[in-house]
């Protein structure tokens, strides 16, 4: 039997103008897709701003989910969803995403593209990515495919939608960090009260 890995997919609400925005066309909260290569969330990438504050200067990320910018509001929603791998696919992706960060500053967000998406209309530009499809892109590379659309129309809902990844977490992103070790096991979780889609789970305040 073949060894298996696992990526991560987290989709969460950042509370940006752009997160905003997308959600008044989608209807869902969770608007930002990344992609994480281990349970805790220590090593996790995206497209998304490179400064907290600066909403213009956007790329490839490396996201801190342990670092103040998340945590200081506890109230971030997020679902995290599991997807596993063979040992192959998961160094595939890995060795992309490497790529990707290697030559970080060759890479801009892809805001036309993001545009786009809400016409339906394909549009693929080099070098330039928005999260979901990174995320999709990423996932491709080692040939694991969440959504039968191409990267290029990939949103954080078809993440959320897909059968093919398995629901792992649902709640708020600093209750995830924080009772990491301590956390319950996933079939307790669903029968607390997170439902899935993300866009039907409950944040407490």
């Amino acid at each position: 039997m073949k060894a298996k890995r696992a990526v991560y997919i987290v989709l969460t609400d950042t509370g940006t103008w752009l997160s905003r925005m997308i959600g008044c066309y989608t209807g869902n909260k969770l608007n930002h897709a990344s992609l994480a290569f281990d349970e805790g969330l220590r090593e996790v990438y995206s497209f998304g701003r490179k400064q907290p504050n600066n909403p213009f200067f956007a790329g490839f990320v490396r996201e801190d989910m342990h670092g103040d910018w998340y945590l200081r509001r506890r109230e971030v929603p997020c679902a995290i969803y599991r997807c596993e791998v063979s040992e192959s696919a998961w160094r595939r992706i890995r060795n992309y995403v490497r790529y990707l960060d290697k030559n970080r500053n060759a890479y801009t967000y892809n805001l036309l593209g993001l545009l786009f998406v809400a016409a339906g209309i394909r549009l693929e530009r080099e070098r330039a990515y928005f999260c979901s499809q990174f995320v999709a892109a990423a996932l491709s590379a080692g040939g694991v495919r969440v959504s039968d659309k191409p990267p290029c129309l990939t949103t954080p809902q078809d993440f959320a939608e897909s059968g093919r990844l398995q629901p792992f977490y649902g709640g708020t992103l600093y209750e995830y960090i924080h009772g990491f070790t301590r956390r319950k096991p996933v079939s307790a979780q669903l029968d607390s009260g997170v439902s899935f889609p993300y866009n039907r789970i409950r944040t407490t305040g």
